[in-house]
C-alpha cells in the first residue's frame, strides 16, 4: 500500500553531494518542455516537473505503482543556458529526466547538466552552484513505476 500523506521535500544544494541528493530525487521526473525556462535577467533556471516519489516506494521491488507528486527546481547564479538535442520551441514536448550533475570548472563556477532520456540535455553555466527543489503538494498515483536496467 503507498502513503499518499507522505512528508513533501524541500531540498537545497550548494555542492555536488548535495546535488546528488537532488539528482536522486529527481530521477525519472517528467518535465514539459514549456514549463522550463532560463530568466536571464534574473540569472535563473526553473523547471516544473511530475517526480516519481522514489522516497516513498517503501514495497521496493515488488510495487507495480508508486505516487507522483509536482514539483519545482531553480538554479541560480546561471550565466548561460543551452539546450541540445529536443526542439526547446516544441513546448508540448515531453523530456524525462535522468540525471543532474555537477562539473567544477573554476571554483566555485562550472557547469550543470541536466540529462533526459534519449540524449537530451540542458547545460547550466554557473557562476556558483545553488540549487532549490521542493514540492508542491500535489501528489497522484503514478500509473505504472519508472523501470531500470539492473
Amino acid at each position: 500500500m503507498t502513503d499518499r500523506t507522505m512528508t513533501d521535500l524541500k531540498l537545497l544544494a550548494l555542492d555536488s553531494e548535495d546535488l546528488e541528493v537532488i539528482s536522486a530525487t529527481t530521477q525519472d521526473a517528467v518535465v514539459r518542455v514549456g514549463d522550463m525556462g532560463y530568466a536571464r535577467a534574473d540569472r535563473r533556471f526553473a523547471l516544473l516537473m511530475n517526480r516519481f516519489a522514489w522516497e516513498g516506494d517503501t514495497a521496493g521491488a515488488r510495487s507495480k505503482t508508486g505516487i507522483r507528486k509536482r514539483a519545482a527546481l531553480h538554479f541560480d547564479h546561471v550565466s548561460a543556458a543551452r539546450t541540445q538535442g529536443f526542439d526547446a520551441n516544441a513546448t508540448d514536448g515531453v523530456l524525462e529526466l535522468l540525471s543532474i550533475t555537477f562539473t567544477e570548472t573554476d571554483s566555485p563556477s562550472g557547469t550543470i547538466a541536466l540529462t533526459f532520456a534519449g540524449g537530451a540535455t540542458v547545460r547550466l553555466e554557473v557562476e556558483a552552484l545553488e540549487a532549490r527543489m521542493q514540492d508542491l503538494g500535489a501528489a497522484w498515483a503514478a500509473r505504472a513505476k519508472p523501470g531500470h536496467a539492473a
